[in-house]
């Protein structure tokens, strides 16, 4: 089944894990939404500057490449976006976030995109 998916803190970099997530999930079939707030294009798609320029509802998924240090501020755009699950990555893990999402009914994730894309888990 496609989905929309936000890509926070996606990258231009090709080597970097969230500009691969950004190419497998759209080899995939998903709609890939990247956000990051230094880039305007990223894999020829246009570049959402923050999480609180997506609209409620508007997004499935949100796979998360910021930091735990960086991701607490995400907290009230990611609880007004209402995402069915904001996935993890690694190195992105924040209890702080996880709990305050599950506790709003959003799923929360500790999982690697690719990996969950490339065998069938996603």
């Amino acid at each position: 089944m496609s989905e929309i998916v936000a890509v926070l803190g996606a990258s231009p970099k090709s080597e970097r894990y969230s500009n691969q997530a950004i190419r497998l999930l759209r080899d995939y079939g998903h709609t890939v939404l990247p956000v990051n707030p230094a880039q305007t294009e990223i894999e020829g798609l246009p570049v959402i500057a923050s999480v609180d320029g997506l609209k409620e509802g508007s997004v499935d998924t949100v796979t998360l490449y910021v930091g735990p240090q960086h991701s607490a501020p995400l907290l009230p755009g990611l609880l007004h976006l209402k995402p069915k699950r904001v996935i993890f990555n690694p190195g992105s893990e924040s209890p702080y976030l996880q709990e305050a999402l599950e506790k709003a009914g959003i799923k929360a994730e500790e999982a690697c995109t690719l990996v969950l894309l490339r065998t069938g888990q996603y």
